[in-house]
């Protein structure tokens, strides 16, 4: 473990799933009480030296991606609204114990958890991501890992082998060519995950595939006329990494001292 371990909590990820798992009708205070013991599980399984929670900002507009897919996360259920009322609670209760929340502003909380994390990977120190979602197995490398909470269990190489049978540096492409069904992101019509898995043990990208002359003629069918959709696909699953983020480590320091007065 280097000298620095920052924790990154994809934070409405791991709320709404907090929110979900609690008693139908019960206030708000139950879910920040719930949320409260899920940090300090995090925060004594991680043992971070700096830890920050990112929220999505909660405008209507679906950002950029929206305008590349129209259709994307277009029938996405709303958020609970005892929860989006309640969630300027649980920033609060985060702040008590020491944990910061960073706020989007118009990209989505997994750009900003993208950048953070590869900005600090590019200074060789170790990185968590709290997260179900595998949209963030595309940043793995030595010192970025994924962990997944609610399954106790580590989105790591052997996991995205299991699971997409591709590199972490193929999941775009896969995700290109397969789609995404939870975000409305189609892919190529009849390219399945298995074929896309397929294609990209021969191939190293889209660009490959299609540039291809020795495609069975069953995928050159399939795929004739649909490379910008697939390229389009492939833009949108891509995380970014180049949002300006507007503080510095020193900022989201974690005081493990002054936070076990509240656990």
């Amino acid at each position: 473990m280097s000298s620095l371990h920052v924790v990154i909590i994809d934070a409405m990820n791991l709320i709404r799933r907090v929110h979900a798992a609690q008693p139908e009708g019960d206030a708000i205070d139950t879910t920040v009480n719930a949320c409260i013991k899920t940090l300090n599980k995090i925060i004594n399984h991680s043992q971070p030296s700096h830890i920050v929670a990112v929220f999505d900002h909660m405008g209507s507009d679906r950002g950029w991606r929206a305008e590349i897919l129209p259709a994307y996360k277009q029938h996405r259920k709303p958020m609970p609204t005892v929860l989006e009322h309640g969630l300027d609670a649980i920033q609060d209760a985060f702040w008590q114990h020491g944990v910061d929340s960073l706020l989007s502003q118009g990209d989505e909380a997994d750009d900003m958890i993208a950048t953070l994390a590869l900005k600090v990977a590019e200074r060789r120190q170790d990185v968590t991501i709290v997260s179900t979602d595998k949209g963030y197995c595309q940043l793995l490398q030595p010192t970025v890992r994924i962990r997944d909470y609610f399954q106790q269990r580590w989105l790591d190489l052997a996991f995205v082998q299991a699971q997409f049978g591709v590199r972490p540096d193929q999941l775009c492409d896969f995700w290109g060519l397969a789609g995404i069904s939870s975000s409305e992101i189609s892919g190529v019509p009849g390219i399945g995950p298995k074929t896309a898995t397929s294609l990209l043990s021969d191939y190293a990208d889209i660009d490959a595939i299609f540039a291809a002359d020795d495609l069975a003629p069953k995928w050159q069918k399939k795929l004739t006329g649909h490379y910008e959709l697939a390229q389009q696909c492939k833009q949108v699953a891509q995380l970014k990494t180049d949002i300006p983020l507007g503080f510095n480590l020193q900022d989201i320091r974690f005081d493990s001292v002054s936070q076990s007065q509240y656990s």
